[in-house]
């Protein structure tokens, strides 16, 4: 799912350039014969502007490479607490995180999480035992970075490469934690650019990490 996703909005992306490609060049030839050159050039330029745009809003997309949970027991049942999303962007780009949100929907109740900060590297830390976990607390989300070469998320809240991978992480509230069979709507909302959704399934707890179906 994740790579037909990937693969057809590239696709777009080829697809509109060309197509604005041609409005550009058509423009100018039939500004040459029948406009003057400082109109084509002030056309040319709006339609620059409307290509860059358009590329920006198409590419400011986060991929989902992995989604896991952790159940633990309360009070005699095994719940799901803490969600790790292995993201990255789909090209290199800035991308600021700062201001991205994320709406959980479980059919029930929708809540947004926002970002207040907190990012650290994985290291030889085991990521659902990160000490940056204690930093949440079911109003908020956090990263833990795997691979970003210039510390960019930690130090400016920007994820800027695509080979960038970055845990996404946050605990759900009392009142969404997740058991067996559970489902929740996640969507990540960033400032510009295409929302990512996902369908979060929860399978039996045989395992106390587990991979969402």
């Amino acid at each position: 799912m994740n790579n037909w996703g990937s693969s057809g909005i590239a696709a777009m992306i080829v697809l509109i350039s060309i197509i604005l490609v041609a409005i550009i060049a058509t423009s100018v030839i039939t500004g040459t014969t029948t406009d003057s050159s400082s109109d084509s050039s002030n056309l040319e330029d709006n339609v620059n502007q409307i290509v860059d745009e358009t590329l920006d809003e198409i590419c400011t997309y986060l991929q989902i490479k992995d989604q896991k949970g952790k159940y633990s027991k309360e009070d005699g049942s095994f719940m799901i607490q803490k969600i790790a999303l292995l993201i990255s962007p789909l090209v290199s780009q800035d991308i600021d995180v700062s201001q991205l949100t994320i709406q959980l929907n479980n059919k029930e109740a929708v809540k947004i999480l926002n970002y207040e900060g907190n990012a650290s590297k994985l290291s030889t830390s085991s990521l659902f035992e990160h000490s940056i976990w204690d930093k949440l607390d079911g109003e908020n989300y956090a990263f833990i970075t795997v691979t970003d070469m210039d510390n960019s998320l930690e130090d400016f809240s920007i994820i800027n490469a695509n080979s960038d991978n970055c845990y996404l992480i946050f605990k759900l509230p009392i009142n969404m934690r997740m058991e067996k069979y559970d489902e929740m709507i996640l969507t990540l909302f960033p400032s510009t650019g295409i929302s990512r959704t996902t369908i979060l399934k929860a399978p039996m707890p045989m395992n106390s990490v587990i991979t969402f179906e």
